[in-house]
């Protein structure tokens, strides 16, 4: 009986190397979600004074003084709150970004060129450079102190950067679909609701996520026009928390910390892979 040698593959120590980095990478990402969610649980003495991950024991208390909310507001009207300001915004951006997107992209009319230009350059815009004139309009029309200044600049199409993300993705579309339907005798609105708008799904769904983690996390637009505990998000009662009470308490602001991340988490991976989809095809096409 003649017994063959097995061919072994050389052991490739760069791709040992380059998982082990890449291992330790993720280590480093993750440790500040696993630091958030273990201070969320350490007694009030041991937050600062304790570099230790783990808790000594689990403090649950943190998490009941959390749903309890802040200036007699429970968590789940802040949640509210945060989740129709989010909600607000998401669709107005997708409303109006992708009806300019399509004016930009298939349309014909004049200076279209500098226009499209103009709104690329306000990118570079800060947006602390029109927030003064933005809060003197809302005043004058009385709308300080409710939710209209975060929500209707969405649908006027002021994000340029999902203009731009939605008119590289329509570039990329075959216009032989929409002269198709224009022989069939549909108008501009029509090829747009139901050829043009259907296939930019991925591109849509970016705006969607992005704009969500954006409202979600926006404090300071949030901290200038509203006034009213009742009308508070999760991101302005965080910082509300520390001031409720005489000494700090970090322990339930770390809890609440948490379960405003988890609406955002929960979000992103839903949508995730229509992200990567929508990121890679609006890079390649146009």
């Amino acid at each position: 009986m003649t017994t063959t040698a097995v061919a072994r593959k050389p052991v490739r120590w760069s791709r040992i190397a380059l998982h082990l980095g890449c291992l330790a990478a993720l280590l480093v990402m993750l440790y500040p979600l696993a630091w958030l969610l273990a201070t969320s649980l350490k007694p009030a003495d041991e937050v600062i004074a304790s570099l230790d991950l783990l808790p000594s024991h689990l403090e649950w208390s943190n998490y009941g003084t959390a749903f309890e909310g802040v200036n007699d507001v429970s968590v789940w009207r802040l949640l509210s709150n945060s989740l129709l300001i989010a909600g607000g915004a998401v669709l107005g951006n997708v409303i109006s970004c992708s009806l300019a997107a399509y004016a930009f992209a298939r349309l014909r009319f004049r200076f279209r060129g500098p226009m499209f230009a103009f709104m690329i350059a306000t990118i570079m815009l800060p947006h602390h450079a029109i927030l003064i004139p933005q809060y003197i309009i809302f005043n004058q029309l009385g709308l300080v102190n409710t939710y209209w200044p975060l929500i209707l600049p969405k649908f006027l199409a002021t994000e340029a950067f999902f203009v731009f993300l939605i008119v590289q993705f329509m570039r990329g579309l075959p216009r032989e679909l929409e002269e198709a339907a224009r022989i069939d005798g549909c108008g501009p609105f029509r090829s747009f609701f139901q050829i043009v708008l259907p296939l930019t799904r991925p591109a849509l769904i970016t705006t969607a996520i992005f704009t969500f983690i954006w409202t979600w996390n926006d404090f300071f637009t949030q901290l200038i026009y509203l006034f009213d505990p009742d009308k508070f998000t999760l991101t302005l009662a965080l910082r509300s928390f520390v001031d409720a009470s005489s000494q700090s308490a970090f322990g339930p602001m770390f809890a609440m910390s948490v379960i405003a991340l988890l609406p955002i988490v929960l979000f992103f991976l839903a949508f995730q892979r229509f992200l990567v989809e929508g990121m890679a095809s609006s890079g390649l096409k146009g």
